[in-house]
Order: C-alpha cells, then structure tokens, then sequence
C-alpha cells in the first residue's frame, strides 16, 4: 500500500520531490542497523562458546561466516538495486535479514547460530542498497552529503554495534542482543516502506549482464584492483582484532564482563570522525598521503596492541589507533575508485566491497587461527605482518598513480 504523493521520479524531479533531512537520517541509521548487524558477535564470543559449549575458535568461526555472507551479498544482490524497485529491494532485504536475527536470537545450538548468522550478514547487505539510493533520490547538488551521511550511519553503526552488543549482553544474557537487533530492524524496515518513493533504474539490464560487468570492470582498471586489495589487507588486519579481542579481555589477564568488553569498543568511535577529516584531505589532493599515514598508524598500532596483553592501557591506546587508521584507508580508497568511471559507482563499488569484506573473512579466519596457534602475540604479529603487506599494495597504487615511467 502506498500514499498517493508517492510516486515514480522522473529524472527530472521537482525540489519537493528530493529525499527532505529527516528520511535521509531514517535511512542512514537503517544502514547503520544492517552493518552493524554483522558485529553484535565479536564482544560475545566467550559467552556464547560458554553457553552453547563449544570452544572458543568455534564460537569465532561465526565472525568469519557473517563476513563470507556479507561478500556473498555484495556480489549476488547488491546489483538487483540496478534492476529492481530499490524500495521494495531494500525493505525485503531488511526483512530477511531480520528474520536471521531472530534465528540467531533464539539458538540452542551452534548449527542454528550458524544458520542465522549466515541469513543475517547475507540479508544486511540492504545497506548497500540504500547508499546509491540514497545519491539518486537526494537533491543532485547535495548528492554527496547525502551518501556522506549515509557513510557516517554505516560506520557508528558497525563502532557501536560492539558496545551495544556487551551492554545488551550484560542486561539480559547474548541471546538479548540479536532479539533485540531483529525487533529494531523490523521497526525501521516498516518506517522505511512509508516514507520511501518508489525508484527504479529506467533502463535496467538483465542480472546476467551486470554481473558479467562486474568482473569487466575489475580486469579494465588497474588502479580498481589495487585499492581493492589494499583494502581487503587493510580489514583483514583489522579483523584480526575483531576476532580475537574478546578472547583476549575475556581471558585471565583482563577477566571482563561482555558489558566491559562492549564498552572498550566505544574507542572505535572515534574512526567515524577520521572518515570525515579523510574525506576532506582526499577532496584537497592529499589523498595519497592520507593512504600512506593511515596505513603507517596501522602497524603502529599493532605494536600498541601487543604491549595491551597484559595492559588494558596500552590496548585501548591500541584499539583506538587501529580503527583511526582503518576508515581513513577505506574512505581514501573509495576517493580513488569513484573517478575511475563516473557511471559506473554502484557496480565499482559492489566491486571493491567484495574483495574488502573477502579480506575481513579471510583475516578473521587465519587471525582465529593465530589464536589457536600462539595466542595474543601470534595474533598481534599476524596483524602487524598483514598491515606491512598493505603498505606494498599502497606503494604498488602509488605506482600506477603516477603512470608509466617515461623512456
């Protein structure tokens, strides 16, 4: 059902037509939601080994799946926003991922937390939809403060969804979290099919050929590929951490409650404000230094978080420097890759999100691993080794930024 001053855009809408502030935020908070929904585990990760009884590296195998699910989303549904009503797309895809939540919310088991996690990360990627939604809807002048805001939402969103996580925890048990998750993202999927217009692209292609497309644009531009793997090392060192941070603050050394441990991840939120301040240097041509020093402070921090074993000082000295860092690499790519073909952003994106969360899978993963293998010091050294690997990538983009060598 739908109002009747809800109707098809024409590409040239009247002002009274364009997304008004207040849907904008609804929308940025959605994809907060959405990404954030992926993140609810990682300060949760001893309490649901403990309760489901399993191990620890068990209970961390779920970190890795909802990112495997997210990049499998990214490829296979995410490009449905080319070909489908948005709104419609975007609510369904909400829905879903709801419904995994509450899967998730209700488990006594590892196969049905398995399960949710896997329907929750491969549904949430509705927050990809609704970023080029929102610059397709919103005024073309204020085009770019709209997908800023939207960017802003997603970020705090995936920074709180730690610290809420272990405050929720600690008021009443893990399973709190992701009831509580599925009854808000059902809550705004509903507001959202009321204040949405219905959009869709006027001349969609099959599905077929825009994923074909994917892969042609990934083999035309090589500067596409370089920042995506740039960005894949750089979340994978990070999701090193995510994976195995729990594990640590939860052990004999720091011996806290999912609630403290929630409440360490509020550092992160200072990564949201490094996007920002990236995003402003990229816009004055520093971006490329901006790269450089964010990946610098990156292995700088793994030094941190190694002394941070034993001390929770040097640990959150740590945490906050990893996710400064972390941001200003992802915004600086997305700078980069944006320019290489105008028309294109959505498929570039979905591109260069899909070799990013490839990378967070694959950190999180092989940082378990490290987990098993030698504890803190073997996860810290994995992260650090990742973050200097990253720095190659940079040096390689660097590369292919200035052209061929003359001569």
């Amino acid at each position: 059902m739908r109002s009747a001053s809800v109707r098809p855009r024409a590409p040239a809408a009247a002002a009274s037509d364009h997304l008004r502030l207040p849907v904008l935020l609804l929308m940025a908070v959605a994809a907060g939601l959405c990404a954030g929904s992926n993140y609810f585990n990682q300060p949760l990760l001893h309490s649901i080994a403990q309760d489901l009884r399993v191990s620890d590296a068990a209970a961390a195998s779920t970190v890795t799946l909802a990112q495997v699910a997210y990049a499998c989303g990214l490829v296979l549904l995410v490009p449905l926003g080319d070909k489908l009503e948005r709104r419609g797309l975007a609510v369904g895809l909400m829905l879903l991922a709801a419904a995994g939540l509450f899967l998730s919310g209700f488990a006594r088991s590892l196969g049905l937390l398995v399960a949710g996690t896997v329907m929750t990360g491969l549904f949430s990627v509705a927050a990809q939809t609704l970023v080029p939604m929102a610059a397709t809807l919103s005024d073309p002048q204020r085009s770019g403060r709209a997908v800023g805001l939207m960017m802003s939402g997603l970020l705090t969103g995936i920074l709180l969804a730690r610290s809420v996580a272990g405050l929720l925890s600690g008021a009443g048990g893990w399973h709190t979290v992701y009831r509580a998750a599925g009854v808000a993202m059902v809550g705004v999927a509903t507001v959202l099919w009321f204040v949405l217009p219905t959009s869709r692209n006027a001349a969609p292609q099959s599905y077929a050929r825009t994923l074909r497309s994917l892969g042609t644009l990934f083999l035309k531009h090589p500067r596409l590929r370089s920042r995506a793997l740039l960005g894949a090392l750089s979340f994978a060192s990070v999701s090193v951490l995510f994976s195995t941070m729990a594990l640590l603050l939860a052990g004999p050394d720091h011996a806290m409650s999912d609630v403290q441990i929630g409440l360490v991840g509020l550092v992160g939120v200072a990564g949201a404000l490094m996007a920002s301040a990236a995003g402003r240097l990229a816009d004055r041509g520093w971006g490329q230094q901006t790269t450089a020093a964010c990946v610098l402070l990156m292995a700088l921090g793994w030094g941190l978080l190694w002394l941070g074993g034993d001390s929770l000082t040097w640990f959150l000295a740590g945490i906050l420097v990893v996710d400064i860092a972390l941001p200003g690499v992802h915004i600086s790519n997305q700078n980069v890759i944006y320019q290489l073909e105008p028309e294109a952003k959505s498929r570039i994106n979905a591109v260069y999100m899909t070799t990013y969360f490839i990378g967070a899978s694959s950190g999180s993963a092989l940082g378990a691993l490290a987990w098993r293998l030698g504890g803190w010091s073997a996860a810290c050294a994995f992260g650090a080794t990742l973050a200097l690997i990253a720095g190659a990538a940079l040096w390689n983009d660097q590369r292919l930024a200035r052209g061929p060598t003359p001569g």
